[in-house]
């Protein structure tokens, strides 16, 4: 395979025209197409899967119908760490290989969860809210002090997951002057000594802030339900950048509209696009964000970059970063 047929299916999610795809262009034959897409039917598929040897996707659903028709593939390379879009089986079958890029987004990823942390404990939506609405300019005094704020020293910081952004989060909160307590699978053998790790209520019951850096798998799928909500203090906060389908959606909505939890940032739905009936839309001080959190300028760079490199690497007999 030395110059191969690549089909690249997810382009548009990874530029928006501000990067340089010359690295891949370089290493084959290279078909754009898909323009995003990522849950394909039958008798929809792009033609040029037909030839592709190496396809590049992030979240297309991998399925055994979608294999067959791509007859010459024989290496996928994710735009992503997760590969839960990845049906394990109908690779094997094919002994198709499937790479991945691991820690290229571990800073932007920790940014997003100090921005959306941040801005629910100034309440800096509803006060930015008010001064556009002219509430400042009608006010008889030089400040007001409508909505809560909070200093996030002396505060605990709950990190469900402890790779590298969960690390990356306990080093920006202890900058912060909070206390850091984790619940991870597997303990580090030589921890943090300042850290505290605990059981998954250990850490809901003491939270004040809770971060999720988990994968999705069957074991953390709505991990964070009703149940585990209501073992939450009313006045925590909940920041969930890993992965929609780790908290179950109406139990937060319901939660934050009751007013049992005083805020949530969101950036990971358990359906992507957003569908309108996301309970997320009309819950009370709930943030969202269109799944952002990895997409810096520099992460994509570093992305497509180590994307290239594991396609080389593939070409060459020796895959990197192969998760199946």
């Amino acid at each position: 395979m030395k110059h191969p047929n690549i089909v690249f299916l997810e382009r548009d999610t990874v530029t928006a025209g501000d990067m340089d795809l010359s690295c891949i262009e370089a290493l084959g034959d290279v078909t754009y197409c898909g323009n995003g897409r990522t849950d394909w039917k039958k008798g929809e598929f792009p033609a040029p899967l037909r030839d592709a040897e190496v396809l590049i996707l992030n979240k297309t659903k991998i399925t055994r119908e979608f294999l067959e028709e791509c007859p010459s593939l024989r290496c996928i390379c994710l735009l992503a760490t997760g590969y839960n879009n990845i049906t394990p089986e109908a690779v094997k079958e094919r002994d198709i290989t499937v790479c991945n890029v691991p820690g290229y987004s571990t800073d932007a990823v920790a940014q997003l969860t100090f921005g959306l942390l941040l801005q629910l404990s100034a309440s800096l939506p509803q006060y930015e809210t008010s001064v556009r609405e002219g509430i400042w300019c009608a006010s008889t005094r030089y400040t007001y002090l409508s909505w809560p704020i909070h200093e996030l020293a002396g505060k605990t910081l709950g990190i469900v997951g402890y790779g590298s952004i969960g690390r990356k989060v306990a080093e920006i909160g202890k900058v912060f002057g909070m206390k850091i307590m984790v619940h991870t699978r597997t303990v580090p053998a030589e921890a943090d000594p300042s850290v505290t790790f605990g059981t998954l209520e250990e850490v809901l019951r003491e939270a004040d802030a809770l971060t999720l850096h988990c994968p999705l798998t069957p074991q953390t799928q709505g991990m964070i339900g009703r149940e585990q909500l209501a073992l939450m203090k009313p006045t925590a906060f909940l920041i969930n950048t890993s992965r929609g389908g780790v908290v179950e959606e109406q139990p937060l909505a319901d939660a934050l509209n009751a007013g049992r939890l005083a805020g949530a940032g969101i950036d990971v739905l358990e359906t992507e696009p957003m569908p309108s009936s996301c309970p997320y839309r009309t819950a009370r001080n709930c943030l969202v964000t269109p799944h952002i959190a990895w997409a810096a300028y520099e992460s994509r760079a570093r992305l497509l970059k180590e994307v290239a490199e594991n396609i080389s690497a593939f070409l060459a007999g020796s895959p990197r970063n192969r998760v199946l």
